[in-house]
């Protein structure tokens, strides 16, 4: 139970008692633990789009509200990560401690708003679409994509710890890549994917798929431009990942 306090903790602002002292260890620990932390945040997303859509509440502003109430439950943690990776991606011009160096930076340039106002919208569209799909066809399980992708999101950003070295020297994620249960992390992650075909059936595979896409593209990228990853470029995988899922569920269940 440490182990999934912390990691509330450190992904969420719910407010959370940790009973004992934080080891290095706890952090290692606490990576396996970050599928679950999506499936809460999932499992209130589709509770609140449940209750709207019984209630016959209008699309857009359900949808609105609803990435609003994600934005502050996770106090906008992995979108500030989106918006320093976009504009250290763009200034950086290739050259990794110059992007790094972009990263530390708190201003947001152009390339960070831009981010940010895609993966918003894009998941404001996502989310009324599937909103309007479960009015029309009188069924709320086309709401289980709400479920699913804040799991995906972070199951890819406990992939990563997997998958590459973290490179900022005394970051947050310094301790969990040193004490990684890799055996305990690989299968939390293999269930969070059986979990997502299970509930989701076709649907479910199909954003199970855009999900390793995404991964193994934003893999290939920081091992190129950085030589393993950041909490920022963790927290830009979570964002579009989540916002990529869901559209492509929208886009799924909507056609013809």
């Amino acid at each position: 139970m440490q182990s999934l306090r912390l990691a509330l903790a450190l992904l969420t602002r719910i407010p959370v008692r940790l009973t004992t002292p934080v080891t290095a260890a706890d952090h290692g620990r606490a990576v396996a633990a970050y599928p679950f932390v999506g499936a809460l945040l999932g499992g209130v997303l589709m509770g609140l789009a449940w209750l709207a859509v019984h209630s016959g509440l209008p699309v857009w502003p359900v949808a609105i509200v609803l990435v609003t109430v994600q934005v502050v439950l996770t106090g906008a943690l992995h979108l500030d990560g989106l918006a320093d990776s976009a504009d250290a991606w763009l200034g950086g011009q290739g050259d990794r401690e110059r992007t790094l160096r972009i990263m530390k930076d708190p201003a947001c340039g152009p390339a960070g708003v831009c981010a940010l106002l895609l993966v918003l919208l894009g998941r404001c569209a996502a989310l009324a679409t599937l909103l309007t799909l479960a009015t029309e066809l009188t069924t709320t399980l086309v709401l289980m994509p709400l479920l699913l992708a804040p799991i995906l999101g972070r199951s890819a950003c406990a992939a990563l710890f997997l998958s590459l070295p973290y490179v900022r020297a005394g970051g947050l994620g310094q301790d969990a890549a040193a004490t990684l249960p890799r055996q305990r992390v690989s299968l939390m992650l293999a269930l969070a994917a059986l979990a997502t075909v299970l509930l989701g059936g076709w649907v479910g595979a199909l954003m199970l798929g855009i999900t390793l896409v995404v991964f193994l593209l934003a893999r290939r990228q920081m091992q190129q431009k950085l030589g393993g990853f950041t909490g920022d470029t963790a927290g830009a995988l979570v964002e579009i990942t989540e916002t990529l899922v869901l559209l492509g569920a929208a886009l799924w269940l909507g056609r013809g």
